[in-house]
């Protein structure tokens, strides 16, 4: 019986990294893509390799839609030779950037930038890939915390995800007659890179935040990717259309 394939977008770092390990571990077939960091993406695979696993890493421009149709070939081509599959089951829509500007200050650019990445790209990418996921698939689409609660800085990021939330809603609906579940999944502040990293490497904000959660620290990468791992586990199959946060009471 094949295993499960994962493709997890942005999973040569931070959540995503931890995520296509946490999937690997158990058991799935995971493929991770990656924008520039060819060597990053490297090392995640070798990492699920080294541990027994079945992974492999692809190229991915998700916030350049003219890329989509030769990606969807390669995956096409990775999957049959790599796996013998003309499908994947589960696709993790992970990939961003972080942007903090109060919005008086934000310009087109930026706004371009991140609806480029945050809402074009995951409404086209998942567009191509549907044929390639099979029935009784999931899509996990990442949203962020900044939906719910608001820091200043963030409004056209979080105007993004809020968008995304709507799609998955819209998804789960039409993609229902397939077996689809298509559920958001939104993270509270996480030590990462991301954003220049300054909830990991800045003390002041790192204590604020630790502040003002109910569990009383900062997230970690593996609070995560073993949340969103056990989301696409047979035992919450019946979750659908539904937001879900993982923030360790942000705000409440």
């Amino acid at each position: 019986m094949n295993r499960k394939i994962a493709l997890i977008t942005g999973g040569s770092r931070g959540l995503g990294r931890e995520t296509a390990q946490r999937l690997a571990g158990r058991g799935l077939e995971t493929i991770v893509t990656y924008h520039s960091r060819s060597d990053a993406a490297d090392a995640v695979v070798a990492g699920i390799e080294a541990q027994g696993g079945s992974a492999a890493a692809l190229q991915l421009d998700t916030g350049d839609t003219t890329g989509f149709p030769r990606f969807e070939e390669r995956l096409r081509e990775l999957l049959q030779s790599r796996w013998q599959r003309d499908s994947f089951d589960f696709l993790v829509n992970n990939a961003g950037i972080g942007i903090n500007v109060p919005v008086a200050e934000t310009t087109e650019a930026q706004f371009d930038q991140l609806i480029n990445i945050h809402l074009k790209g995951v409404f086209f990418l998942t567009q191509t890939l549907l044929p390639l996921i099979a029935d009784g698939g999931r899509i996990v689409n990442l949203s962020s915390g900044l939906t719910r609660f608001t820091l200043p800085g963030y409004g056209a990021y979080a105007a993004m995800k809020g968008a995304v939330e709507v799609l998955s809603r819209y998804l789960a609906k039409e993609l229902g007659a397939r077996g689809i579940a298509v559920n958001t999944f939104a993270p509270g502040a996480i030590e990462t890179d991301f954003g220049g990293g300054t909830v990991r490497d800045n003390r002041e904000v790192n204590d604020f935040i630790a502040a003002q959660t109910a569990l009383g620290r900062v997230g970690l990468p593996e609070d995560i990717g073993g949340a969103i791992a056990s989301l696409l586990s047979d035992d919450n199959r019946w979750i659908n259309g539904q937001r879900i946060e993982a923030s360790g009471g942000m705000f409440l």
